[in-house]
């Protein structure tokens, strides 16, 4: 089982920006997810075709199940 944390960021154009996070750490709170996305924002070190990112849109947590099947 994969787990990813897709963190949505709006530009200051209001374009969506996504940063994903794999094997986050295990149990999430939405309050320490937002709070390190307004860090993230206050850092200033990821741009999206010239623009920064500038507010906190949403975070989701996709898990995945995958299933191998032996083909020899």
């Amino acid at each position: 089982m994969a787990k990813t944390l897709m963190l949505y960021f709006l530009t200051g154009s209001g374009k969506t920006v996504s940063l994903s996070v794999n094997d986050p750490k295990d149990p999430l709170n939405g309050d320490e997810i937002k709070s390190a996305m307004e860090q993230i924002i206050a850092a200033d070190v990821f741009e999206a075709k010239g623009e920064s990112l500038a507010a906190v849109k949403e975070a989701r947590l996709v898990d995945r199940n995958v299933e191998i099947f032996p083909m020899s």
